[in-house]
């Protein structure tokens, strides 16, 4: 147990009703149930997550005695030096917190036998790093504004008045950091080029503002807890230039570039200087040097993180010829339903979809022109409502030619009428488009346009995968049957819900999944917008669809769509669920013989293909059986 000298606490007091919380929060700290240790994280301080006897749960933070001085808080001499900065670490975390920042909050601090502790409130969330490249670009756009908008608030906080003048201190930094990286062992292609840049551009460092400095502000330093971006580790504080803070955003565009662009356009909420660009190419010139020097007490691992950093720096600003970086992307027009955000081209009333639910997923990747709403009406019932006649952002042509494809697929819908098929329930015309709804299906969409469900949906077992594909095959040989053939049917098409059966359990551990009952799972189709009575020719030359599912008659004018086409679309299912998408064997994760089956049916000669579903169906059933009985 930690020994928390009492007689030295010092409680929050930002406002009345905070201070009563925090004292009352301290009170019960002297029940401590559980403390659990934190290994996260870059410094030496020793993190824990502790509950008390209410189920309260807090973090304490303990600082070395012997911890060296980071950032510019004020100085002191002598044995207490430490506990003075950590104290005014503490009163400046009350100051943003009053400011409404969303982040863990200070509740008290004092000294223990180990050194210095802080005891803050706990975080409940996921980390930002390892959740936001999962998210939707809307999503990952979205949260990137909300981290802008939010260091903006932290650098309202002034500089003290005594702060040195930004040019002569970030000038003599500088030179310390080239210092350091000519004396470096370690070195890399493209430095000298950024000290180039260094030395042409140290005029711009003249007449610079200062302000508080969060002092580490990236997406490591960030989490999501109810949907909202958290801030933590303030401990690396400082004063200095506000727009010195991106000089983080490096990591913030390796994890999502989409992310990185809403915090730079979030915080300058309108058009983004150039002279903003110039220095922070500049800033982040700096840190490259100084980050090789830096790594090499870390080991190996860290050189190289540090040396792709330098070769990713040097891509994005072509060799420091040009300040704008390759990652920045100007935005989307973002528009919010029920909290959620969704890219558009324009405004659009949404509103008419709460005559079914409430909405509690979009998606707005589609480039048909449809958006769709995933809705929860107040019984509880769950719905799919697919919707065509708005300027959505991934959509080229014009609303009016989305609407009418849309009503065109009424009928297929109709005809093909499977239990493996999404349930439509509805059509209408509505808000000047055309809406059709559909029964939820419950699951993980394959398509690489959904990331986490991605990951999840190709990190099921073999077993489910092989169910999945079966499935495909049974309703490519149904719409057959029924007269149709399969256009446009791709990976974003299928969905798989490896909890079926009452009484399965589903476990999810940082985006892996482990489920009792696959093999139990079911597979729904949910988009056969595109497919066609036979007989059906190419009208289009490239035709709608995925390029890694589509046929070389796909691409050809004129050319007739059969069934032989759809042989070559489940071939190219069974390299994405089996070969990670790649059709070179030392990919494959089954067995040769399944390897060859599925080679013969993406024959970009449809004379050397199955010639028919069933024949395919017939030799990848016969390649598994003869694999099996290899295996015994």
């Amino acid at each position: 147990m930690i020994d928390l000298q009492q007689g030295t606490v010092v409680i929050a007091d930002q406002d009345e009703e905070w201070g009563h919380m925090a004292a009352a929060a301290v009170a019960e700290l002297s029940h401590i149930t559980d403390i659990d240790p934190i290994d996260k994280g870059w410094s030496s301080d020793k993190k824990y997550r502790i509950t008390a006897a209410n189920g309260t749960k807090y973090l304490l933070r303990v600082t070395p005695e012997d911890k060296p001085k980071s950032g510019s808080g004020p100085s002191f001499g002598g044995q207490g030096m430490q506990n003075a900065k950590q104290v005014n670490l503490f009163h400046i975390q009350q100051k943003v917190t009053a400011l409404g920042v969303p982040m863990s909050r200070p509740i008290a601090c004092g000294r223990c036998k180990d050194g210095f502790y802080s005891i803050q409130t706990w975080i409940e969330g996921s980390d930002a790093e390892e959740t936001i490249p999962g998210l939707t670009d809307a999503e990952q756009y979205a949260y990137g504004l909300e981290a802008g908008r939010i260091l903006k608030t932290i650098h309202s906080i002034p500089a003290p008045d005594t702060q040195p003048q930004w040019e002569t201190r970030f000038n003599a930094k500088m030179d310390r950091k080239i210092k350091m990286y000519r004396e470096c062992p370690v070195k890399f292609d493209g430095a000298e080029d950024i000290i180039a840049y260094i030395e042409a551009n140290r005029h711009l460092l003249k007449g610079r503002p200062q302000s508080f400095q969060h002092g580490d502000y990236h997406v490591g330093n960030m989490m999501i807890e109810k949907n909202r971006i958290v801030i933590i580790d303030f401990d690396r504080f400082d004063y200095g230039d506000p727009w010195e803070e991106f000089n983080r955003i490096t990591w913030c565009a390796q994890c999502s570039p989409l992310f990185a662009s809403g915090m730079v356009n979030g915080y300058f909420d309108g058009e983004v200087p150039m002279e903003f660009w110039r220095l922070l190419a500049l800033y982040i010139s700096s840190n490259m040097l100084s980050s090789i020097p830096w790594a090499i007490s870390f080991g190996e691992q860290e050189i190289q993180t540090m040396l792709k950093q330098a070769g990713d720096v040097l891509e994005w600003y072509d060799h420091m010829r040009n300040p704008v970086p390759t990652w920045y992307f100007k935005g989307y027009y973002l528009q919010y339903i029920d909290g959620l955000p969704y890219k558009m081209k324009a405004p659009f009333d949404f509103e008419f979809i709460h005559k079914y639910g409430k909405v509690f997923k979009v998606f707005d990747d589609q480039d048909s022109g449809n958006i769709c709403f995933g809705v929860c009406d107040t019984d509880g019932s769950r719905y799919f409502v697919k919707f065509a006649g708005a300027p959505t952002e991934s959509y080229d042509g014009l609303p009016e030619d989305a609407v009418e494809r849309l009503k065109a697929t009424l009928p297929i819908y109709m005809d093909l009428k499977h239990p493996g098929l999404i349930q439509l329930l509805d059509a209408q015309d509505v808000a000047g488009g055309f809406a059709m709804v559909f029964r939820w299906a419950e699951g993980d969409c394959m398509g690489r346009m959904y990331p986490a469900q991605h990951h999840r949906f190709m990190n099921l077992p073999v077993e489910a995968r092989l169910q999945v594909f079966r499935d495909v095959l049974a309703f490519l040989e149904y719409v057959h049957d029924r007269g149709y053939v399969a256009i446009d049917f791709y990976d974003g098409s299928v969905m798989y819900d490896a909890c079926d059966r009452e009484g399965a359990t589903v476990t999810f551990e940082r985006n892996e999944i482990t489920c009792s009952c696959y093999g139990q799972g079911k597979t729904s189709i949910c988009d056969i917008d595109f497919f066609g009575p036979k007989p059906y020719y190419n009208h289009m030359g490239r035709m709608w669809g995925s390029s890694s599912f589509m046929s070389p008659e796909e691409f050809a004018l004129g050319a007739e769509l059969d069934e032989v086409t759809n042989v070559y679309t489940a071939g190219a299912f069974a390299f994405a669920l089996f070969g990670g998408y790649r059709r070179d064997f030392d990919n494959w994760t089954l067995a040769e013989a399944c390897y060859e089956v599925a080679k013969k049916a993406v024959s970009d000669d449809r004379g050397s293909r199955q010639q028919s579903l069933r024949q395919l169906i017939r030799e990848w059933e016969d390649a598994l059986q003869y694999a099996k009985d290899q295996e015994t």
